[in-house]
């Protein structure tokens, strides 16, 4: 007799996937056997986003975080407490997934949570990948028997989304971190680009400032691009969630980042999972 299907309970599928998001669109259009793991995953990011939020009060924020990393050592042994990661350890591909892995996240929150800047522009990248980049490759491994030729190559795609993710998430809302003491930018590029605190806190911010963050759009925009051009061709259809994300990242870096409901994304979201799918039908 089959089992009944699993679902993640509410409210974190609610959470983990909120309407006319860039993670709505992704999962909405994702193959079968991803939408449970990517769902999973975008609960963990929805916990962990919660707390690295400005808003929230560093103490709390780092009690709770050390929580989830008991959660996770529980999880990798396979006695998990949590609805979320209950339901991920229920999931059929659970078994074959080090869930140790999404360490590399909390260690990333921790320093984020901490308010300690980065000293150099070269851990920027590194940090944005650790800490949106890694559910997103447990997510991968959950949904299908990783392949020795392609898992590198999924590895560096993820990497570069999440990294692209971060900047774009951070240049959008870097004045909110500012102004409760959080620097999310590294020291030496501050220094270099002559940027001060009153720069970052500004309610418009002045021409040195503006010249920095559109560059770090720039390099936002062409590690979307990394993302969608690395993703190895055997993968595209099981994996077109990375694509939708990929592509929706580089549409919203064109358009302003402005939030809210974007009548295109839908658009793109399709077009861009239907040609993935196509594509591998064809060969």
């Amino acid at each position: 007799m089959a089992l009944p299907p699993i679902r993640l309970e509410e409210p974190y599928s609610s959470r983990a996937v909120p309407p006319a998001t860039a993670r709505y669109w992704s999962w909405l259009f994702a193959a079968p056997e991803s939408r449970d793991p990517l769902i999973g995953m975008y609960a963990l990011g929805a916990e962990w986003r919660a707390l690295i939020d400005p808003a929230t009060e560093r103490e709390p924020a780092g009690l709770k975080l050390a929580w989830w990393q008991e959660e996770i050592a529980r999880l990798a042994r396979g006695a998990p407490l949590h609805p979320i990661t209950r339901f991920l350890a229920a999931l059929p591909g659970a078994g074959r997934v080090d869930f140790s892995m999404l360490n590399a996240s909390l260690e990333a929150a921790a320093g984020q949570i901490s308010g300690a800047p980065l000293e150099h522009g070269s851990e920027l990248e590194p940090h944005g990948a650790a800490l949106w980049a890694t559910p997103l490759m447990a997510a991968a491994l959950l949904a299908q028997e990783p392949a020795d030729e392609s898992e590198q190559a999924v590895r560096r795609t993820v990497a570069a989304l999440g990294a692209a993710q971060y900047l774009q998430e951070s240049v959008a809302d870097y004045r909110r971190g500012a102004l409760r003491g959080r620097v999310i930018f590294p020291v030496d590029e501050l220094l270099a680009a002559g940027i001060e605190d009153a720069d970052l806190t500004a309610p418009s911010p002045p021409e040195r400032l503006q010249a920095y963050l559109e560059g770090l759009r720039g390099r936002a925009a062409r590690l979307f691009h990394a993302a969608a051009a690395g993703l190895p061709e055997a993968q595209r259809a099981p994996l077109r969630h990375l694509l939708v994300l990929a592509a929706l990242g580089a549409r919203h870096l064109r358009g302003g980042g402005q939030g809210g409901f974007r009548p295109g994304d839908l658009y793109q979201a399709w077009s861009t999972a239907r040609r993935a799918a196509r594509r591998v039908k064809k060969h």
